[in-house]
This record gives structure tokens, sequence and C-alpha cells, in this order.
């Protein structure tokens, strides 16, 4: 009997994927609930499950291939005999020792150490590094739970290939291999396809530009408190809940509580209607390698420090890992996200829609300014603010983000909201 493999329903307005990578070769034996294949959409990945025991005699959709709702990827036969691979042709496998490893017999294979490791990385880091020649094994892992991400083989790349000045012109490195992108020769060029979730964020980074009338206001806050609460509290924080004490929680519930003073930074446009959200769903972005991704804190106003801070890790370790789901993604009021972390002193974020708010934090450094008369140094943050000019007004966004201005530079306030 054959059972079709199809794409699932991959959540809200998401209609195709692309096959990121197939876990299962053909003629390999399945168990229900093995995991044949990760689908890569605009959002999150997904993990296709197979449905039955048997073969899987057929995969329809290769590595690379856009494929939507229903369609079949691939067959598996409940009837089938698995293919063996012979015990000749595996001995007859190119060995290669590596160092620090040793099997029974005192060696260890490439093609086994490859295995043990190839589910520790991502389907962008292998990718990566099969197009470099390069063995997941080699490399060390930064993602959650040592798992290899397409930057840390882009560095291990950038560390192993710096030309040497003795090396010959047109030397290829002696394995057969073009040159990594860190070793290319100048004036070259290279053409990928973009993932579905940068071709995503393109399309909407466009679209938010197109239909809202985007304005941004900056003002600067001064972080001193802020900085001083974390540093008294740094180790008692620590001890009690095993994260640091972070900024970001600091802006949620100074945001939280300036949207509740002007509450149509949480609202959204439906039509010709304004649509006011009581409730304080808020978008945090982190960094991933195809992008940002906004995973949303449910209920933040009812969430203490700690629990954002955790949260926040947490979603970190998930993006690192690519386990966010759809869920984690859905909707937001109003979205904050931090650029300091990368160094940057000022930017303008873009909308989220339908938010017609978003928070963004920069880089804290210590400048002069002027208090009671004297020059003195604090640690200065500079802070933006864009908003839907549409229902949003220029006056409300300076006092909004005033408010949270305030808010950071007395903490205590935010104790009686």
């Amino acid at each position: 009997m054959k059972n079709k493999v199809v794409v699932p329903a991959l959540g809200e307005s998401v209609v195709e994927a692309r096959i990121a990578h197939w876990l299962k070769k053909e003629g390999e034996k399945v168990n229900t609930g093995d995991i044949l294949v990760e689908l890569e959409t605009e959002k999150v990945n997904v993990e296709v499950a197979a449905q039955s025991d048997g073969v899987l005699t057929k995969i329809i959709s290769a590595e690379d291939t856009t494929v939507h709702i229903g369609d079949a990827i691939a067959e598996i036969d409940a009837s089938a005999q698995p293919v063996e691979v012979s015990a000749k042709k595996e001995q007859a496998a190119p060995k290669s020792e590596v160092p620090g490893r040793t099997s029974q017999n005192g060696v260890e294979t490439h093609a086994t150490v490859e295995a043990a490791s190839k589910d520790k990385a991502t389907p962008l880091a292998k990718r990566v590094a099969e197009e470099s020649g390069l063995a997941i094994s080699e490399i060390a892992g930064s993602g959650s739970g040592g798992r290899v991400t397409r930057h840390d083989v882009e560095t291990f790349i950038t560390n192993r290939t710096t030309p040497s000045l003795s090396a010959a012109p047109g030397q290829n490195g002696g394995n057969g291999k073009s040159q990594p992108s860190s070793t290319r020769q100048a004036g070259s060029e290279e053409r990928v396809k973009m993932s579905m979730r940068r071709k995503t964020i393109a399309r909407r980074m466009v679209e938010a530009q197109q239909s809202a009338a985007m304005l941004t206001t900056f003002n600067e806050i001064d972080m001193s408190r802020v900085m001083e609460l974390r540093k008294k509290y740094k180790e008692h924080f620590k001890q009690k809940y095993g994260i640091s004490l972070g900024i970001v929680s600091f802006f949620v519930k100074a945001v939280i509580a300036a949207l509740k003073e002007f509450p149509r930074l949480n609202a959204e446009i439906d039509g010709e209607e304004i649509l006011y959200k009581y409730y304080y769903d808020i978008g945090v972005a982190i960094g991933s390698e195809e992008g940002l991704v906004v995973p949303v804190l449910r209920n933040a106003d009812q969430m203490s420090f700690a629990r954002i801070d955790l949260a926040i890790k947490e979603f970190a370790e998930r993006s690192a890992a690519r386990t966010l789901t759809l869920d984690d993604l859905k909707g937001g009021t109003f979205t904050i996200t931090n650029g300091g972390v990368f160094g940057s002193m000022m930017s303008t974020p873009i909308l989220n829609p339908p938010q017609v708010g978003i928070l963004g934090l920069h880089k804290i450094a210590e400048r002069p300014v002027v208090e009671n008369g004297q020059i003195v140094i604090k640690p200065m943050m500079y802070v933006a603010l864009t908003y839907d000019h549409r229902i949003v007004d220029g006056r409300e966004s300076v006092q909004f983000l005033v408010k949270v201005k305030e808010y950071i530079e007395d903490p205590a306030a935010m104790l009686f909201e």
C-alpha cells in the first residue's frame, strides 16, 4: 500500500514553502512519526513527519523546490523492502581520520562523523558547508545545543582560508573545490536564490512603505538609573532566575505604560475604522540567519521583568535553532527592535503592519550632557519611534516617546502603573 506525503497546512496566510532539507533518503525505512523533511516557509521552518510505517520509495519534490499546501512531495510504501547498502560498498568508501576521534578499530571514518553531527546544523549551514567542501563535524556550533549555524560555517571558512602570501596564482587549495567567497578573485560575482523568509521580508518592507504614512520621531534617554538598577540587582537576579536583568524588559514595561496613555499607538486601521486594542502583545525583534523574526510576548502587561527576560532568551535560542512556531509570530500590537546590540547609534525602524508603532533602541554610549548647568558624562541612548501618521498625530507620537523616556529615566514610576 502506497501513502502520499503531502505538504500540511502551514499556518495563517502561509500558502507555499521551499523544500529545505530531506532527512530521509529514497529506499530508507521509516516509522510513523519520523521526521522526513524540513520545509522553509516565509515565517518559520516546519518539519513533516511520516504518517505511516514503510519505506520511502519516492521523493517527488527535490530540495530547493517550491511547494504548496496539499502537494504530494513523496511516497511511502508499506509493503516495500528497504534498500540495503552492501558491506563491500561501505568498506570501499574513502576514510579520513579526524584528530581526537577513534572508533573500536582505532579509526573513525569521515562519513561516520558527518552522520553523527548532521542533525546538529541548520539547513543553511549544511548547504554552505557542502558548497565549500566542508564537513559539518569540523565546525563548532554556537547555536542552541551546539547547533552549527550559517555564521559558524562562514566564520570557519574565513579563519581557515585566509590567503597565504606564498600561494601560487590559480591554486585552489589542492582539493579540487572552487575558492570560498572569502578568497574569490576581486570583481567576481555570485548569484544566490533568496530564501522564502528573505523574500517575505523584502515584500513586507515594500508593502509597509507603500501602505502606511510612516514618520519617525527621535529622542535621547539617560540610561543611568536603569544601569544602576541592573548593577545593583545583577547577582541576585541571576541567582534567582538564572538570567541577567536585561535592557529590553525595562522598555517593554515603559512602552506598555505609555500605550495605556496613548491608545492609538496600540491600535490598527481596519478599513475606515480604528480598531483599539486593550491588550498588550508586544513583539520583540530578534536577529536570525535569514533576517529578523518578531516573536510576540502575549499579555506582556501581566509579565514580570524576569518572565520577560526569560521569554526573550527562549525566543532567541529557538530562533537560532529554527524551532519558533507560527503561533509565536502571530499578532502583536506594538513592536520593539534593538539595533543597539549590533552597534547601531541611530536608525529609522519600519512598521510591522498592521501595527501603527515600532520603537527602535540603539547603542548605549557615554556622552557629555548638561545637567544643572554642568557638563557631565552620562550613558545615553537614542531612541526612534516610527508611527503611522494616518491615525497617530505628530504631537501624540512625541508625547508617547517623551513618556517612555520619563519611565526609563525614573523606573520607580513604573511601579505605580
